[in-house]
């Protein structure tokens, strides 16, 4: 096996905090808002300053109209294994406050990136290993160069966030469309819990699981526990509604990532309404907590002098349309094309189970024609040998591009 294949080792980028006045509380509502209704799409906790800082940027730009603004948003698991850091949600964020329109993209974190020798859900924590403080604009460099995009700025933050600052909310009011069953949902903490195995057979299981020839869950029950969730309305804490968004082995239909990416949008709606409701606008005690929960939890590369003017823009985009897409292997059992492929096992990829594009191990070329149309037009298809484009509307790139 290649000895440059890439494992994370200790966690080295710490979280940066940053102050709260009391000023600025109003504003931070507005964008804690918006936030939570856009970036929870996908990530369950990339919630805060997401809509916060694309609006800032929007608002210091000299010449109108203002322009497009992309935005890497970046979820962790945390927990004591050894790679924390290792991103769990991977998602390209555009915003077009010509058009009031968002859309997203959704990676897979097991997409294979070459020039890396390793996942891209790796890249974070690989770049802060060898250069301490890099690990956000690397892992922009690395996703903008596979979708084609310029990003602008990057945000991660770990999912405790989201499961405390839903909490203090009150939790979430959500209608389940349908009962569903996942056995394989990582318990946080016992990451690299060996089960009562000996090292050998640690070693004997691990080498089993990357044949192929076992999984994780047969191997190690430890790591994982049973979320069931019945369908109809419920009541979710935080935790709970974190277990809805992130679950990933779901039996049946509910196991794939489209299913994932319509559990999340019903979220969005349940914290915008626990967000505008009075019980959260008039209270000042739930709000300064909310703003330091977020805060706590988040790693990003704008600065605090971006903070300001952007209540306006805001309340402007409120109403923005907003589209949800990703990148994968497809559905074909409904007649769906994927843009990657999952390769056999081999040494060329560490041995791990991983994706690659379908046009090449290292050619993106319909990645970022997809991407570019879904940005630009939307309702864009994958067909079998290409990408369908309807009829465009105009629209400019980002500047950087």
């Amino acid at each position: 096996m290649d000895n440059n294949i890439y494992r994370p080792h200790t966690r080295l980028q710490p979280h940066r905090r940053k102050s709260v006045r009391r000023r600025a509380i109003s504003a931070f509502l507005v964008a804690i808002i918006l936030l939570f209704g856009v970036l929870f799409w996908k990530s369950s906790a990339l919630l805060s300053l997401v809509w916060k800082t694309g609006l800032t940027q929007i608002a210091h730009l000299n010449s109108p109209p203002p322009e497009p603004v992309n935005m890497l948003l970046l979820g962790v698991g945390g927990g004591t294994h050894a790679g924390p850091d290792l991103t769990d949600t991977i998602i390209f964020m555009h915003i077009d406050p010509v058009h009031k329109k968002i859309s997203l993209v959704s990676l897979p974190r097991d997409l294979w990136i070459p020039s890396m020798n390793a996942k891209v859900n790796a890249t974070y924590t690989f770049a802060n290993e060898k250069n301490p403080g890099s690990g956000l604009a690397t892992t922009e460099k690395a996703i903008g160069d596979i979708l084609g995009q310029h990003i602008n700025y990057g945000i991660k933050i770990d999912f405790g966030g989201f499961v405390k600052a839903v909490n203090i909310l009150g939790g979430l009011d959500i209608n389940v469309a349908r009962t569903f069953d996942d056995y394989q949902y990582p318990l946080t903490g016992q990451e690299d819990a060996t089960c009562g195995l000996t090292q050998a057979q640690v070693a004997s299981a691990s080498a089993a699981i990357a044949s192929g020839s076992a999984t994780n869950l047969q191997e190690f029950p430890c790591r994982y526990k049973h979320i069931h969730f019945n369908k109809g309305p419920m009541h979710m804490d935080g935790e709970t509604a974190l277990e809805y968004v992130r679950s990933r082995h779901a039996i049946g239909i509910e196991g794939s990532d489209f299913a994932r990416s319509q559990r999340q949008e019903k979220v969005i709606s349940a914290i915008k309404a626990k967000l505008f409701s009075l019980g959260t606008l008039f209270n000042p005690v739930k709000i300064i907590d909310l703003i330091n929960t977020l805060q706590g939890s988040i790693v990003t590369d704008i600065t605090q002098n971006q903070y300001s003017n952007f209540i306006r823009l805001a309340q402007e985009m409120k109403g923005a349309k907003i589209s949800s897409s990703v990148i994968d292997t497809g559905d074909m059992e409904h007649d769906r094309y994927g843009l990657l492929i999952n390769p056999p096992i081999s040494a060329a990829y560490g041995g791990q189970w991983v994706l690659v594009p379908r046009a090449g191990a290292n050619d993106y070329s319909q990645i970022q024609q997809y991407v570019a149309c879904e940005i630009t037009v939307g309702n864009c298809i994958v067909e079998k040998y290409g990408i369908i484009t309807p009829t465009p509307k105009p629209s400019r790139a980002v500047k950087g591009q």
